[in-house]
């Protein structure tokens, strides 16, 4: 029987620390507030990508690891269920088809994100956005008519200086 996000929900909350929020839109699991596991379907531009192949069946798991190295070797496995798309690309994470996964792969995969993601330091909550008031548009100001020029003013005679 394949694995379902109900089964992957049941693992990862049993781990220390582990909550579940919304990130990116999609049930995320977190530990220390780093999301390590999340429900990953394919969005349009994904399906795209795919071009003439069939893209994996079924619900579709984000998983993060350690770096783009142990993304490689994963993969290189070749695991079933186990990919990459070009969205991930550059990216420490896999994507596992559940359907076709087998029960102990995704359970190691998951257990070694969790142990990643968790000796990370704790991640500090982002401050909500502060609404800022409605404020009412000021009028424009009015342009000033432009000052009219003075007339130069008439140099006076220089005097004589006085002799004492």
């Amino acid at each position: 029987m394949p694995l379902r996000f109900d089964d992957i929900d049941a693992m990862l909350t049993a781990l220390p620390n582990v909550t579940v929020g919304v990130k990116w839109n999609q049930r995320t699991w977190m530990v220390n507030g780093h999301g390590f596991a999340w429900e990953r379907p394919f969005s349009k531009a994904d399906l795209r990508r795919f071009g003439d192949q069939t893209p994996p069946a079924g619900e579709v798991l984000a998983v993060r690891v350690e770096d783009l190295d142990a993304k490689d070797a994963l993969l290189a496995m070749g695991l079933p269920g186990f990919f990459t798309i070009e969205h991930f690309n550059g990216y420490a994470a896999v994507l596992i088809a559940l359907k076709a996964a087998r029960v102990k792969d995704v359970r190691t995969a998951l257990l070694e994100a969790h142990r990643f993601m968790a000796a990370r330091p704790t991640a500090k909550p982002k401050p909500a956005a502060k609404a800022k008031p409605a404020t009412k548009a000021k009028p424009a100001a009015k342009a000033k008519p432009a000052a009219k020029a003075k007339p130069a003013a008439k140099a006076k005679p220089t005097t004589k200086a006085k002799r004492a």
